[in-house]
């Protein structure tokens, strides 16, 4: 038997809305996958240490407040450090398309903006994870 994908599912940073990442977990969970939603205000350090514990496959970081550039460095530096290269870090939000470009060079997976699908977003992962299997 497959393991399920195991997804968690944060908002960092000072942002107080997360319907949109209800939304995400809910649609993730309904393609399959396991997800562990950790909820409003996490700093990147609650972020990457949540995802150890819960040995995920992929962070999906919701961000509408203007801190992706600050938010997602952070956790990918926290991430390398922490041995956890294995892990997807991607996430969605109300981001620039020059901004997404720097982040992708940063080793940040797909970002998704506003009017992607959430099938769009599961498919990515799952083949994202098909092409990246863990030891």
């Amino acid at each position: 038997m497959e393991n399920k994908i195991r997804v968690l599912v944060a908002k960092a940073g000072l942002d107080g809305h997360d319907r949109g990442a209800k939304v995400i977990a809910a649609a993730l969970r309904d393609a399959g996958m396991e997800v562990i939603y950790t909820g409003l205000r996490q700093t990147p350090e609650m972020i990457v240490e949540a995802a150890i514990q819960e040995d995920v496959n992929v962070i999906g970081i919701s961000i509408l407040s203007g801190a992706h550039m600050t938010i997602f460095p952070k956790i990918k530096k926290l991430m390398d450090e922490k041995g956890i290269d294995d892990v997807l870090l991607t996430g969605g939000g109300i981001i620039p398309k020059e901004d997404i470009e720097e982040l992708r060079k940063l080793g940040v997976g797909e970002i998704f903006t506003p009017g992607a699908s959430t099938t769009e977003i599961a498919d990515y992962i799952k083949d994202w994870i098909r092409k990246h299997p863990r030891n």
